[in-house]
């Protein structure tokens, strides 16, 4: 896709022009394609060995132009796994809590659904997490988050299994944007064949 190179030869685009690049690619990307391509990036989550040995599965709650997360949530609720979610704390953290229905979730101040803080439910070990994002290098295994760092915060001191599922339009051979130390890589990218 030519949108997804970078500008000027070596010099990648700012990542904050990398995020609205690719925020405007995908609120104009087909909603019956999405749902197609999301079911059929679900379907391989749930064959892999990693999902059918993780006990606790951390996700979102997806906005509305990311990859759909209620098919995670729901395969993974059928399957008798505990779901976790993230709820935002300070100095750029993470809490992951059990997900308890859509009814006891909270916006927080990013316009965010998360679970209520509950200092005694708290799990930052779960075996799998599905790490969101805005596009996936291919090559390194990169993603352009969101801005905030909080995952890369988090999975700087993970052990579990880490996971993102890439539409079409998420997926570059190169980052386009500035990989950065602190760019914490994914042990896997689903995509679409």
């Amino acid at each position: 896709m030519a949108a997804n190179t970078a500008l000027g030869g070596d010099c990648p685009i700012k990542k904050s022009d990398a995020r609205a690049q690719q925020i405007a690619a995908l609120k104009a990307y087909p909603q019956p394609q999405r749902d197609r391509e999301t079911t059929d990036l679900v379907k391989q989550l749930i064959g892999l060995e990693a999902w059918h040995h993780a006990r606790t599965i951390a996700t979102t709650v997806s906005g509305p132009f990311e990859v759909a997360t209620g098919g995670i949530i729901a395969a993974a609720q059928a399957a008798g796994k505990q779901v976790l979610l993230p709820k935002v704390m300070p100095e750029r953290q993470m809490a992951f809590m059990p997900y308890n229905g859509m009814t006891s979730l909270v916006r927080s101040n990013f316009g965010l659904l998360e679970p209520a803080y509950d200092e005694q439910t708290v799990n930052n070990a779960p075996d799998l997490v599905i790490v969101p994002g805005l596009a996936y290098a291919m090559d390194t295994h990169v993603r352009l988050g969101f801005g905030g760092g909080y995952y890369d915060r988090f999975l700087a001191k993970f052990h579990g299994v880490s996971i993102s599922l890439a539409l079409p339009i998420q997926q570059v051979q190169t980052a386009f944007w500035p990989v950065e130390g602190f760019d914490m890589p994914l042990q896997q990218i689903l995509t679409i064949n």
